[in-house]
C-alpha cells in the first residue's frame, strides 16, 4: 500500500470538498460525488451524512476502491475501516474544518452515530483513469 505524500495530504486535507467516484466492476467510474474531507494525523477521511443507506457510501463500500479529486490532485484510492481509535480525532477535524456552517450542518458527520460510517481513504499505486471515466 502506498503512503500519502506530504503535499497530497496538505492539499486534499485543505480543500473543502473533495469529489469521489467508485471504481465498477468493469474498472470504470462512476460519477463523482461532492462530499467534504477531513485529515486526521497522517490520514485522509470521509464521512456518510446520511446513515449506511446513502448510496455513494455504498457503492464505496462494495468496490472497496475508486478514484478522489480535491485540491488538485486526483488519487487512486482504496475505501477502508476507519480504527475507532481515531474517531475523536476525526470528529474534532470535522469541527475545526466545518463547524462556520453551523450544528444543523455539521452535527450529521460529526458524533457516535457516524463513526460506523467513516472510510479511510488509502492512497493506491496509481492507475490511469479509465477512458471515459472523467466527471
Amino acid at each position: 500500500m502506498a503512503t500519502w505524500a506530504p503535499e497530497e495530504l496538505d492539499r486534499i486535507g485543505q480543500a473543502e470538498e473533495l469529489h469521489l467516484a467508485t471504481r465498477r466492476r468493469d474498472g470504470e467510474l462512476s460519477r463523482y460525488v461532492t462530499i467534504w474531507v477531513v485529515r486526521a494525523g497522517d490520514e485522509l477521511y470521509v464521512r456518510s451524512a446520511y446513515g449506511p443507506g446513502n448510496p455513494w457510501y455504498r457503492r464505496a463500500r462494495d468496490a472497496g476502491e475508486g478514484w478522489v479529486r480535491a485540491g488538485g490532485v486526483d488519487r487512486d484510492v482504496t475505501f477502508e475501516s476507519a480504527d475507532a481509535a481515531v474517531q475523536g480525532d476525526i470528529d474534532s477535524a470535522y469541527h475545526a474544518k466545518y463547524d462556520r456552517y453551523g450544528p444543523q450542518i455539521v452535527g450529521p458527520v460529526t458524533g457516535p452515530d457516524v463513526h460506523t460510517v467513516t472510510i479511510r481513504l488509502a492512497r493506491a499505486d496509481q492507475h490511469d483513469l479509465p477512458e471515459g471515466s472523467q466527471p
